[in-house]
């Protein structure tokens, strides 16, 4: 397939090679564990090179390989490598990216995990250190800068309140300072925000978000250039052992078919709802990049082509009992973690951030007890309407 192609044309054709597999339009499963070899000098070969040789599924797979590369040509990366979750494809990054000793600059609202991971894990076990910004002020990432940084770690749009960070001017001030960057780019999935671009050496997501889109997988993956996520394959992935199953790698590879269809209706949907919650009496404000009366609108459209499907909105009540029975009152809006589904989803940081977090995290996201995040799914636009009305005229 010609490389100039559309992003939603070489998701449903590139290397889907169908005459290799007697023209069957949708590529098979490669549901094995190792692969054999025909003599001693051929298995010789392929461990002089293991991460161009399919010699055992923990690290190479042809099916996880296919949906590997249709990813790395969508993020505009040179190598992309599948994991069992998010949070395996978030902390393999970090790792590679960190040593003992060493030093992280994050934003404050990034996941929650990850967060940890930082925060606690890596502090306690490899005594690495970290510096919390806002992300909104380059100037705040340079003077937070130490010898020891080798890592500025972002998420743009970050959790819960989605402020941005300046991804060309952050990956800028990183490189001339020999610091490597990492970006979660789930919000923004890969067709509307593409980090590597822009400068970032290292883009990971959460595939189990609008990737797959089904909510019947959970995986994550990292793209960056050829020498990293070659210097990542023996390491950070085959030793970890966060390798992805076939038949998952399989369902991804459906789920990236439709993915430009799916992403366009998330948008359109949010935009209308957050323009209906923005104007409602019970709505105290909105968080969604989209609004043009978001703080970052402008750098929004400067560095992103569309806007994912997941906002916040704060109650103007702070009563824990009304907040409760809003959320209770929904009914196509189901209760739940995670989001980018098919389903229409709504969370309260409240219920798990304070159990997740310690008190100085939790107050340094500020999040008021009334934020309410909502995920919006592919149902029709005016139903997900009428179901927020309801809850919010009901006690509100």
């Amino acid at each position: 397939m010609e490389k100039n192609k559309k992003d939603a044309t070489n998701l449903c054709h590139d290397g889907d090679a169908y005459f290799e597999h007697h023209g069957a339009i949708v590529p098979p499963i490669y549901q094995n564990s190792l692969f054999a070899f025909s003599s001693w000098d051929k298995i010789d070969e392929a461990f002089s090179a293991p991460q161009d040789h399919f010699i055992y599924s923990r690290v190479l797979n042809p099916t996880a390989q296919l949906v590997e590369n249709k990813i790395s040509q969508l993020c505009k990366g040179e190598k992309a490598k599948l994991y069992a979750s998010g949070m395996g494809a978030i902390a393999a990054a970090i790792l590679y990216c960190t040593n003992f000793g060493d030093h992280i600059i994050t934003i404050k609202n990034i996941y929650a995990p990850a967060n940890n991971f930082i925060s606690q894990f890596l502090k306690n076990k490899c005594g690495i250190s970290v510096t919390y910004v806002s992300g909104t002020s380059v100037e705040e990432v340079a003077e937070s800068i130490i010898p020891k940084t080798t890592l500025i770690y972002l998420e743009s749009p970050a959790s819960i309140t989605f402020e941005l960070q300046d991804l060309a001017a952050i990956a800028n001030l990183a490189r001339q300072r020999n610091i490597k960057t990492v970006i979660d780019n789930t919000w923004a999935s890969p067709l509307f925000q593409k980090p590597l671009e822009l400068g970032i050496d290292i883009e990971v997501h959460s595939v189990s978000k609008y990737i797959c889109g089904h909510s019947d997988v959970v995986a994550g993956v990292v793209v960056s250039s050829s020498k990293i996520m070659d210097d990542m394959l023996m390491a950070e992935h085959a030793l970890l052992g966060a390798k992805i199953a076939p038949f998952e790698a399989w369902l991804i590879l459906r789920s990236l078919r439709t993915l430009p269809m799916r992403m366009k209706r998330h948008e359109a949907s949010t935009l209308k709802i957050a323009h209906y919650l923005a104007d409602h009496p019970a709505v105290a404000g909105v968080n969604f990049p989209g609004l043009p009366t978001f703080p970052q609108y402008e750098l929004g459209k400067k560095q992103m082509s569309g806007y994912g499907g997941l906002l916040s909105f704060e109650l103007k009540t702070t009563e824990v009992g009304l907040i409760k029975s809003f959320v209770d009152s929904l009914s196509l809006f189901k209760l739940g973690v995670s989001w980018g589904g098919h389903e229409s989803l709504v969370y309260a940081p409240l219920i798990s951030y304070s159990k997740e977090l310690s008190t100085e995290q939790f107050a340094a996201m500020r999040i008021a007890p009334g934020l309410i995040r909502l995920s919006i799914g592919l149902e029709d636009t005016e139903d997900l309407v009428q179901d927020l009305e309801e809850a919010l005229d009901f006690k509100c």
